[in-house]
């Protein structure tokens, strides 16, 4: 081979090489979740608006618990650490993964189960930094990338709430992570990528109300760890940010301005009465987690901050999200619909049988605008992964007019009932038919069952 040839092939080749380093670090290394926002950040302490951190102005003279009880609601703290009818933040609820099931811990003050033996900066060590009293690496199921931004008299008010609680002597089940996942050790060079470490720093450029919103869903509510995509290394992909995503069986819808397939067409005023109440005339009813987050933290904040957190959201980059059409706005027909174009007739007779009373055959109810299925997100996605859902497991929670939700009918109903019935509600009610089938509905189960 000629030197001038072999010189060629080296440059070729060490470009190439150059050009798939650069690319995976795109992929592996996504922006931080403000980076889109730019502008100058200063230290809290040189900062000279209202302090965007801490709880709302009325509670800032209140005892440090009063101020941690507040601030553990809009972090979400309990939904994670309580299994459905076990005591509040004794751990143990599972959360599947790709790799395997983790299981919240015990948070109590307990000292042999829970954190007892913590102190404040073995707590704040783990919120910031993901690393627990022993020196054990933990799982960025705990959002400790996004509770980084937290501060300190914050993460210290928290603990200080947690430990006036009634302790419970609980040990959750042990993990089942596959191998290598299960090597905790390694969870070090994830943080080392993924999280930054560093507190929240306002924004000079942006209003105080922006910078309060900003904090609230950036850290103390952590929105994206449900609403943004991950990338491969199970990392928030921030280019993506708040694209909506598929989280613990159910979807997490797209809360970018965008006017299709996010909530660009919300006013205000009704983002807000969804933040605060689980619903919006017009656009549907919360369900699963996010119900779970509105009826334990959203609906307990102050106005003001749900008010920041909207106007924060209106400021991230607007995404289409492909498969998510326009809302079909107006109702159906209020006379029975014996067929819907190629689905299974099953699925009329299932509607007929348990949801027309409250639903009407119209999809808008004249019980209550939470059961009125016009418009609702989750019945114009056509994956319908949230309208089974609800069928399955119900909704149990009372809403504002007094109406307790839905009773679950997972065990009246076989898969393909089910998956039958779900595609009838998206083809008569919403703006694309969906194409489950009774092994979709199986997976949902987490059973192959029929």
């Amino acid at each position: 081979m000629k030197p001038k040839t072999r010189r060629l092939r080296i440059w070729i080749g060490g470009a190439v090489a150059i050009l798939v380093v650069a690319g995976g670090a795109w992929i592996m290394l996504p922006p931080r979740a403000l980076s889109f926002a730019g502008g100058h950040t200063v230290a809290l302490p040189d900062y000279t608006g209202p302090s965007p951190v801490g709880v709302p102005a009325e509670l800032r003279s209140a005892d440090l618990v009063s101020r941690g009880k507040y601030l553990t609601l809009a972090a979400d703290c309990e939904i994670c650490h309580t299994t459905e009818g076990g005591q509040r933040f004794a751990g143990g609820r599972a959360f599947p993964t790709p790799f395997g099931v983790l299981y919240s811990t015990n948070i109590t003050a307990e000292r042999e189960t829970g954190i007892g033996t913590w102190t404040d900066e073995d707590f704040v060590r783990a919120v910031h930094k993901g690393i627990a009293k022993d020196g054990h690496r933990l799982y960025p199921a705990f959002p400790y990338e996004s509770y980084t931004l937290l501060a300190e008299d914050d993460v210290r008010a928290i603990k200080a709430y947690l430990f006036s609680l009634p302790v419970a002597h609980t040990t959750p089940p042990p993990n089942s992570l596959r191998f290598p996942f299960n090597q905790r050790w390694l969870m070090g060079f994830w943080a080392a990528f993924y999280n930054p470490d560093q507190r929240f720093r306002p924004r000079e450029n942006r209003s105080p109300e922006w910078n309060r919103g900003a904090y609230l869903v950036e850290g103390l509510g952590h929105c994206g760890d449900c609403h943004t995509p991950r990338n491969i290394a199970q990392a928030l992909d921030n280019r993506r940010k708040f694209k909506g995503e598929l989280i613990g069986g159910w979807r997490a819808y797209n809360i970018t301005p965008d006017l299709i397939s996010g909530v660009g067409g919300w006013s205000d005023a009704e983002l807000i009465e969804y933040l605060r109440a689980g619903h919006a005339v017009g656009h549907g009813s919360a369900g699963g987690p996010m119900a779970e987050v509105v009826d334990a933290s959203l609906s307990k904040l102050a106005p003001a901050d749900v008010r920041a957190m909207v106007a924060y959201l209106r400021t991230v980059p607007a995404i289409r999200t492909s498969d998510l059409p326009t809302p079909r706005p107006n109702p159906a027909s209020a006379l029975p619909q014996r067929t819907v174009a190629g689905v299974d007739a099953r699925g009329e007779q299932v509607f007929e049988g348990a949801c027309a009373s409250c639903h009407s055959w119209s999809g808008v109810s004249l019980l209550t605008s939470y059961a009125t299925l016009t418009g609702d997100r989750a019945v114009n996605d056509a994956s319908a992964v949230n309208v089974a859902q609800i069928v399955l497991s119900g909704e149990n929670r009372r809403t504002a007019d007094g109406v307790q939700l839905m009773p679950a009918f997972g065990a009246a109903y076989s898969n393909t009932e089910i998956a039958a019935v779900a595609n009838y509600v998206t083809g008569r009610f919403g703006a694309t038919r969906s194409h489950l089938a009774a092994k979709d509905i199986a997976k949902l189960r987490g059973s192959s069952s029929q």
